[in-house]
């Protein structure tokens, strides 16, 4: 039970809750009915303000729609005006743009083909809205004279500007000097920038608008005359420099000028003159020293001109692959691209056509030089057709794209070289094994015949052309003629191409070959002298002379592929000969001998035949001894070594027999008159003998 006072306390907390609930209960009936007065005067507000809008939006769509209408009508007025001035604008064409055409498009052509354009859409104009109005003849008269304006102009930059390539740049850009300030990859600069951007818009607006392709025929008939006149500007360079200076100014030969930088030397064909100094080294050794004759003409003492033109030829191979690169990269800037490779083509055939026709002169003339045995022409074809080979990759990406015909050029001229290459090789063999024995040739004095010197001399030029002579010999499947097998590994599917290998024998054995026919031709030769011992010492010169320049000049080792005992065999021959020769000394000898000398007692006293004997034997010693050597010393050995060893074996004989005799006999009183027998001493039969072989003394 809930005691009194708590139960009182908690009916007032119970009754002050109430209260206050009633209190807040009556709060928000207040909001509310504010809450309501306040959204029926709201609801009043927007309901006024809806009314209102809709009576605006009734007064201005009207006037809306009206300004659209003006704003439709006004642009159509000034579509119209605008038309209309761009209608008038075509009908004084003519008048505004006739003084620039007729002025030209020199110096002013981005004003020139701006007036060119105008012409070209009132033509357009004028044919689609007013085919026969007398406008349209007038602009078109415009247009064809401005066409033809733009032509001359391309013509006059393009004859104006278009300059023939010097030598000496040609020469640089052979050379492949990077420092050169005219190249710049390799391409020459044949147009000013300026003028090369005139020349590019002219075409091609010629081609866009003018409808016209004539301008590449002006194109490549300038370009090819300054390409052909370029090469045979430097072809006459040479020769200029040749006839004034003996040497004409090339990267093969560095030459500093004042005007251009010192020049990187490029790899100088071998030629002629390479081989006559080798012969003149070998003369000044003591190899030399011939003068027979030979119905082949001499290889040295030749004009230069042959190595002149040979060298002017090759540059002008190379210069116009050089030229004709640098023409196509400035075709590719002026000539459309459907157009370049036949414009290409035509461009480059004058100047290749020189050089073909230049190619097939020498085969001519190194034809001709067969004929006659000439052969020293006929070497001038081994460095050209060696550089047309080397050169022919780089022509063959110069002329991708050209005609066939074109393209066939180059290999036609190489297979004409190398099949008169090969006739000279054969024929020179056969020249070395049948030249003639004619007595008024051969040398006098037993030395080297010119026919040897001039086999040796053709035979060092083949080692700076192994590989040309090779294929020479390869091309015309001389294997066959050589009996060598042919190794299917040694050919491609070329009938003429063979390995290196292959060729170094080929060219081995063809050497062997000629060295073979030209000891047989010698043999035969040394049978014209009388004595037996001019003719041993002919044969040893000539031999000697052999086998000396073929060491020097390295071709035993190209003989060693397919004969290993070739310098044995010459060192046995030489030997041989001068057993020959020696022999000669026995009827001098032979009076002196032990063998043949009297036999008698020392003291007693000589009876008249032993006496009349021994007066015989110094007599005979003492003729024999004069004539040879009187004979003997207009002999010649060029070589000084074979000179000396052959006089000091000799001298040693003949010191030795003499003495022995001499002092068995030197004071026998077999005379009354000794000196009139004794008439040498041993010192000075020496001396005699050292001076066999010397033309001098």
């Amino acid at each position: 039970m809930i005691p009194p006072q708590e139960a009182s306390a908690r009916r007032r907390e119970i009754e002050d809750k109430l209260k206050k609930e009633e209190e807040t209960l009556s709060f928000i009936r207040d909001s509310l009915e504010k809450s309501d007065q306040l959204t029926k005067n709201m609801v009043s507000i927007l309901s006024s303000f809806e009314s209102r809008l809709m009576k605006l939006e009734n007064s201005i769509i009207p006037v809306h729609k009206q300004t659209e209408n003006l704003q439709r009508l006004q642009e159509n007025v000034e579509k119209t005006l605008s038309c209309l001035d761009h209608v008038i604008s075509y009908y004084h064409v003519a008048s505004d743009t006739e003084k620039v055409i007729r002025e030209g498009p020199t110096g002013r052509l981005e004003e020139y083909l701006g007036s060119m354009a105008k012409i070209q859409k009132a033509v357009e104009y004028f044919q689609d809205n007013s085919p026969d109005s007398p406008e349209l003849n007038k602009v078109k008269l415009l247009f064809e004279r401005g066409k033809e304006s733009l032509e001359s102009e391309f013509r006059s930059l393009m004859t104006r500007h278009s300059k023939v390539v010097s030598p000496v740049l040609i020469l640089d850009l052979i050379s492949g000097d990077d420092e050169l300030e005219v190249q710049e990859e390799g391409t020459l600069e044949h147009l000013p920038e300026s003028v090369l951007q005139d020349v590019v818009r002219i075409s091609r607006w010629l081609v866009e608008y003018g409808r016209n392709q004539d301008f590449m025929n002006v194109y490549y008939q300038i370009r090819s005359s300054q390409l052909d006149r370029s090469i045979k500007g430097l072809k006459e360079h040479f020769r200029k420099s040749s006839s004034s200076s003996g040497v004409p100014y090339s990267p093969a030969i560095p030459n500093k000028r004042k005007d251009t930088p010192t020049k990187k030397p490029i790899k100088r064909p071998g030629t002629i003159r390479k081989a006559q100094n080798l012969l003149k080294q070998y003369s000044q050794h003591g190899l030399d020293g011939k003068k027979g004759g030979s119905n082949l003409i001499p290889l040295e003492g030749r004009d230069d001109m042959l190595d002149v033109e040979t060298d002017a030829y090759i540059h002008c191979v190379s210069a116009f692959v050089k030229l004709a690169q640098s023409e196509y990269q400035l075709l590719m800037d002026i000539i459309p691209e459907h157009h370049q490779k036949r414009t290409f083509d035509s461009l480059i055939q004058d100047a290749l056509d020189g050089l073909m026709l230049e190619g097939e002169n020498i085969v001519s003339a190194a034809r001709k030089a067969i004929i006659r045995h000439d052969f020293s022409t006929v070497l001038t074809v081994f460095p050209i057709l060696r550089h047309l080979k080397q050169t022919k990759p780089e022509f063959d990406q110069v002329l991708q794209g050209t005609a066939a015909s074109t393209k066939n050029k180059l290999p036609g001229l190489i297979t004409s070289m190398e099949t008169i290459g090969a006739k000279a090789l054969e024929d020179f063999a056969d020249n070395i094994k049948n030249d003639p024995d004619k007595e008024y040739n051969m040398p006098k004095d037993g030395t080297v015949h010119e026919l040897t010197s001039n086999a040796i001399l053709f035979l060092q030029q083949l080692l700076d052309f192994q590989e040309t002579a090779g294929a020479m010999l390869a091309s015309q499947v001389l294997g066959d003629t050589y009996n060598i097998p042919l190794d299917p590994r040694e050919t491609s599917s070329s009938a003429t191409s063979y390995s290196s290998e292959f060729s170094k024998r080929l060219l081995s054995t063809y050497i062997c070959k000629v060295l073979g026919n030209l000891q047989l031709n010698l043999l035969s030769k040394s049978k014209v002298y009388e004595d037996p011992a001019l003719s041993a010492i002919f044969l040893h010169n000539n031999y000697n002379y052999i086998l000396k320049s073929l060491e020097k000049s390295e071709l035993i080792q190209l003989v060693a592929v397919t004969q290993k005992t070739a310098e044995r065999s010459y060192r046995e021959h030489i030997e041989q000969q001068i057993q020959t020769y020696q022999r000669s000394w026995l009827k001098v000898t032979d009076y002196i001998a032990e063998k043949n000398l009297p036999v008698f007692q020392p003291g007693v006293k000589l009876r008249d035949k032993e006496r009349q004997m021994i007066k015989e034997r110094f007599k005979g010693f003492n003729d024999g001894l004069e004539e040879l050597c009187k004979i003997q010393k207009a002999w010649a050995i060029p070589d000084t070594e074979q000179r000396d060893k052959i006089r000091q074996a000799q001298k040693n004989i003949v010191k030795e027999t003499y003495g022995a005799f001499l002092h068995r006999y030197g004071s026998v009183p077999f005379t009354k008159n000794p000196e009139k027998y004794i008439k040498y001493r041993v010192e000075q039969v020496g001396d005699m003998i050292d001076r066999l072989f010397d033309t001098s003394a």
